[in-house]
């Protein structure tokens, strides 16, 4: 019967519902995912080739940490610095590398310079972000992206950190891109669309995903003042979003999650189970 049923199913229809799962990967299980899926369709040319993009849609929409080979820091696999044609711009390193979205790994390493009118404003800006995430985020990577469009500047800093604990049962990845528009005056717009998905699946299947979008507006001085003023709004958000969330979760766990059994039995005191087990021996022995 099941034979039966999977050919209904076109072959399109397959990679459709392939690519739907795999976008939907909780962080840290990629892999699980995608072998599961490869049972599903049981046509590695096919699903090698259809699911392709949703692949790489899936590491840009994670910010995917990757290692450049001479490099001490991790460079960001996203949107923002895709080149196109599989490539990503490193501007830290000023290199180009091509990334493999299956083996997550960094390939043919070349030199790119980048916009060189837009790197006094983006090394200063990553500079500041960089000392702001290696004192907040454990395991953190950032990389701060710059372009010019007519007259208009735009800064993006992106920020990823994870936890994968497959032992434990849990999976986490903090996710939170800033952009910067500098369209002249004093003072530029900043949006920020922060998230957080935590993946726990020890006897159940629970996933937290939550998101916050996030507007403002800075003053713009030198490059180094406007730096420290975007990364103390950033730190300023995030502390306030990642407070809140706790907050939230220790609410539920002393509201929402107590109302949902009786912390008493209807007699009101608390059942000795000790007792009922001795109980249930005299009644026993009663019998007999």
């Amino acid at each position: 019967m099941a034979s039966d049923y999977s050919e209904q199913i076109s072959d399109e229809e397959k990679i459709r519902i392939a690519s739907d799962f795999i976008v939907h990967s909780p962080p840290g299980e990629f892999n699980e995912v995608f072998n599961d899926v490869r049972v599903l369709v049981q046509n590695d040319g096919l699903l090698r080739d259809g699911v392709a993009r949703a692949i790489a849609d899936y590491n840009k929409d994670q910010l995917t940490p990757v290692r450049l080979e001479g490099q001490t820091h991790y460079a960001l696999v996203t949107e923002h610095n895709d080149l196109g044609s599989g490539r990503f711009l490193d501007p830290r390193a000023k290199l180009s590398f091509k990334f493999d979205h299956l083996k997550k790994e960094a390939l043919d390493l070349k030199s790119c310079d980048g916009e060189p009118s837009t790197e006094v404003w983006r090394s200063a800006i990553e500079t500041q972000l960089a000392n702001y995430v290696s004192c907040h985020y454990p395991h953190g990577v950032s990389a701060v992206y710059a372009r010019n469009q007519g007259s208009a500047l735009t800064v993006i800093c992106c920020i990823e950190d994870h936890q994968f604990q497959p032992k434990n049962f849990w999976n986490g990845r903090w996710r939170s891109v800033w952009t910067v528009s500098m369209v002249g005056g004093s003072t530029a717009e900043v949006r920020g669309l922060l998230k957080v998905q935590v993946h726990y699946y020890e006897d159940g299947n629970v996933q937290l995903v939550t998101s916050k979008d996030i507007k403002d507006t800075i003053s713009i001085a030198g490059e180094e003042e406007t730096a420290r003023e975007l990364v103390q709004m950033i730190e300023n958000f995030e502390n306030e979003y990642q407070t809140a969330i706790s907050e939230n979760y220790q609410t539920m766990s002393e509201t929402t999650f107590k109302a949902l059994r009786r912390q008493l039995p209807v007699t009101r005191t608390k059942i000795d189970w000790g007792k009922i087990v001795a109980y249930s021996v005299g009644k026993e022995l009663k019998k007999q």
